[in-house]
């Protein structure tokens, strides 16, 4: 047997098991990610963007039919470490059954900010963390940006004022006064924002 037919049959049986594990999951998607911190987000990604959904297709992989993925487009609006220009795909794989019907959740004008793995091999790529590296951003009354991942941001911040001390970055009083308060849910954009930078060292 070549290599890539012995690889094409090792594609196939992760899928079929991804499939198996799925089905008791239904509940709870991403519910096998282990828990992620910023730290690990940031350091696991291989880019992080501000995006806009332009659309999104589920479609089985081109060289893997038993495969079932969904590629996404996105209308850049920021980067935040690695390199994108004005609009960035990515194909995801899908082991969800919901995800397939309704795109993973990438809907269409939706903002989020995303922190994408390095494409595999085979030119799949995901949040990292899966929902934990997906952030919807959402605006309050008045305008103003937040982001919420579908973790609800539980954990985000544990152990990272050591993690950026240890990178040289300075932190604000106002930045110490939420790392030591924040427990969970929607976080002001700007200020998550600099925290990322910070970790990549894009400040």
């Amino acid at each position: 047997m070549d290599r890539s037919r012995s690889f094409r049959g090792l594609v196939n049986l992760l899928a079929a098991v991804g499939f198996l594990l799925g089905l008791p999951a239904q509940a709870q998607r991403g519910g096998l990610a282990a828990q992620q911190t910023l730290v690990d987000l940031v350091d696991r990604a291989g880019t992080i963007i501000h995006a806009q959904v332009v659309f999104a297709r589920v479609e089985p992989h081109p060289d893997f039919p038993n495969l079932t993925t969904v590629v996404v487009t996105l209308r850049v609006q920021e980067t935040l470490k690695g390199q994108a220009g004005d609009t960035l795909t990515f194909r995801q794989y899908i082991w969800d059954l919901r995800d397939r019907t309704d795109g993973a959740g990438y809907r269409k004008g939706g903002e989020l900010l995303l922190f994408l793995t390095p494409p595999s091999e085979v030119g799949l790529s995901s949040p990292v963390g899966l929902g934990q590296g997906r952030f919807r951003v959402i605006r309050n009354a008045v305008g103003q940006r937040f982001v919420v991942n579908e973790a609800g941001n539980v954990g985000l911040f544990w152990e990272l004022r050591s993690a950026l001390e240890s990178r040289g970055v300075r932190l604000t009083r106002k930045q110490l006064q939420l790392l030591e308060r924040f427990q969970g849910g929607p976080l002001p954009w700007d200020e998550l924002r600099d925290l990322i930078r910070g970790l990549a060292g894009t400040s």
